[in-house]
């Protein structure tokens, strides 16, 4: 009972295995001549079970197959320096040579793996001649489903502007894959690739999200009917470990999409990048290295996620002209290459918001995004776009650029704020969903800032914007000052200043000169008006006789005033009494002469003003 448990489950694990791994691959006839040698090429799948299984290549008879050689060091006594087996676990192949050919050694053979014959194996035609040359063999191509393969041919120089063209054989003749004319068979249409190489009468065929029944006979050849052909031997097998994907991907107008390419991790690869097939071949948009083609700019972006193996493509704005085949690719020693197919559907974009927006430096900014119900649990995000990503911003807290990430659930809006707009700040910004690693929706945002500072070849730093223009939400822009220029600029206009500044001051010092003897004078008049009531206790600086001698020699009072405008000193106040002195009449002349006094000294004291004012105005306009 025990026994019969333990044969059951041997027979289940073996059925597993079979399960796990898929068909094993090789020529289907190969040739030598008597005393040459054969090699022969096995492909398997590369997985952790094959990789450490035996494998064999054994030799059918009625009943069996012998073993010839395998893995396990067994040699045939018969072939014992005839026949060798080396495996590449890391490829997935493992190559048989048989020597010193006899003609005993045609027959049917199989290429395997396992412990017994009943495992995987594929049957092998070995065909021995006398005569040279040798038929050209198919070439092999073994490659997992959702996989790519890269047919090479060449025909000489002689055949460099003829019609080149690959076609698929079947029960009523070769079915057309794609040529140089143009034609692309339906089943191929998006996913095949024809490309002329630099050697005259060389060119390259790449199929691409490879079938089941891609599988099969193919011929690439030039010339229009017959000519020279070359076979080759494709086999797609199920069971691959790494995932496809949907090969057809939906968006609508102003939306987004985001596709991922798959790829092996353990492989390394030089560049990583997304075309756009065209029936002469598929314009680059967007690689790893850093490129982007400039219609993209700030629309595209490529992440790469090497731990899993994928890298996806995001891509903003969408057009009708986007609608078409593209190719995500890789190059390296284990190349990729995958097809999708990208259409244009009626339908409103998730994600809603201004994908325009001006700013000017040192304003605050708010970018606002709108999403819908069904992105509520999801994460949102603000990144700035790049050539090789797109940086993702802190989310929920205010980083050291003065830019703040937040969310609104309630109004189902999230923002990105800027405290001070700064030049640094103007370019691209992306606002996003995403979901368990996977990204979804996202919509681009250029910003564009301005009085920012510019660098020219001839001036240096300048401002880029009018300073008098009104930005339209009650802004103005200050001017942006370059630091070198700010110390030119405080020393011009100190020497300015300088130069305003001596006849202003001049001018505040007459008028406060012109004050204070005005000040002075009529002090002097109420002076002297006290000297005429109190003639015994004061005098007056200028005698008598002084006015007596000007009035006989023609002088007027005032030179401002006629004689008839005097005013006359008269009434009570021309005698009063003090104690202590005698009292006495003053002369009318005399009193006249004080009233004259006052105004000869008034009159001169005006004429010198306007004659400082008059040479301060004339050495001003000399200046």
């Amino acid at each position: 009972m025990t026994f019969l448990v333990f044969i059951f489950l041997l027979a289940l694990v073996q059925t597993e295995a079979v399960g796990i791994r898929s068909t094993i691959f090789g020529p289907r006839i190969v040739t030598g001549l008597v005393g040459g040698s054969v090699t022969v090429r096995c492909f398997y799948p590369d997985t952790s079970v094959n990789r450490h299984d035996r494998k064999y290549w054994c030799k059918e008879s009625t009943r069996r197959c012998e073993t010839i050689v395998s893995s396990n060091g067994y040699v045939h006594p018969k072939y014992q320096d005839r026949a060798n087996l080396t495996d590449y676990p890391d490829q997935g192949i493992f190559v048989v040579t048989m020597s010193n050919l006899e003609q005993k050694d045609m027959g049917a053979y199989k290429c395997g793996i396992g412990i017994s014959m009943r495992g995987l194996n594929f049957r092998v035609e070995v065909d021995v001649i006398q005569e040279s040359p040798l038929p050209s063999e198919a070439q092999l191509f073994y490659v997992e489903e959702g996989g790519s393969v890269t047919m090479d041919c060449d025909f000489g120089e002689q055949h460099a502007s003829d019609r080149k063209y690959l076609c698929k054989m079947g029960r009523t003749g070769c079915s057309p894959v794609i040529d140089t004319y143009g034609v692309t068979g339906e089943p191929y249409k998006g996913r095949t690739l024809l490309t002329n190489q630099q050697s005259p009468g060389s060119f390259r065929i790449i199929i691409g999200y490879l079938k089941p029944q891609d599988s099969g006979i193919y011929l690439c050849g030039v010339g229009n009917n017959g000519g020279k052909t070359q076979e080759m031997d494709l086999h797609v097998y199920v069971g691959t470990s790494i995932p496809q994907g949907p090969q057809v991907i939906k968006g609508v107008r102003g939306g987004s999409v985001a596709v991922e390419c798959h790829y092996d991790p353990r492989g390394t690869y030089t560049v990583k990048y997304w075309c756009k097939w065209r029936k002469q071949g598929c314009t680059d948009i967007i690689r790893s290295d850093g490129f982007v083609t400039e219609a993209y700019e700030g629309l595209i972006a490529m992440y790469d996620d090497r731990k899993n193996g994928t890298f996806t493509i995001i891509m903003n704005d969408l057009k009708e002209s986007d609608a078409g085949y593209y190719w995500c690719m890789t190059a390296g020693d284990k190349e990729r290459k995958a097809s999708k197919e990208l259409k244009i559907v009626n339908g409103m974009p998730g994600l809603t918001g201004e994908k325009e927006v001006s700013a000017v430096v040192g304003a605050p900014l708010t970018l606002t995004c709108s999403y819908p119900c069904k992105y509520y649990s999801f994460q949102k995000f603000w990144c700035k776009w790049n050539n090789t990503s797109c940086q993702p911003l802190i989310s929920y807290e205010q980083n050291q650029t003065g830019r703040v990430v937040d969310c609104n659930q309630d109004n189902r809006t999230f923002s990105l704020k800027f405290d001070h707009v700064a030049q640094t700040d103007q370019g691209w910004y992306w606002c996003g969903v995403s979901r368990n690693g996977h990204y979804g929706e996202t919509l681009a945002v250029n910003v564009q800032v301005r009085g920012a500072i510019l660098r020219t070849a001839d001036e240096g730093l300048i401002d880029n914007t009018n300073l008098e223009e009104d930005t339209g939400n009650g802004v103005t822009p200050e001017h942006v000052v370059p630091e070198n220029r700010a110390v030119q600029v405080d020393s011009e206009k100190s020497s300015g200043q300088s130069q305003v500044l001596v006849p202003v001051l001049a001018v505040i010092g007459g008028l406060l000169l012109i004050l204070a003897l005005a000040f002075a004078v009529f002090r002097y008049r109420t002076v002297n008006r006290s000297d005429l009531v109190s003639v015994g206790s004061y005098r007056t600086n200028i005698s008598m006789s002084e006015f007596e001698n000007a009035k006989e020699h023609g002088a007027n009072d005032n030179v401002f005033m006629r004689e008839t405008q005097e005013t006359q000193i008269g009434g009570m106040d021309e005698f009063i009494t003090t104690a202590g002195t005698e009292e006495v009449e003053e002369p009318k002349k005399a009193k006249r002469g004080s009233k004259e006094e006052a105004d000869v000294a008034y009159s001169t004291f005006l004429l010198q003003t306007n004659n400082i004012a008059q040479e301060h105005t004339a050495e001003d306009s000399n200046t």
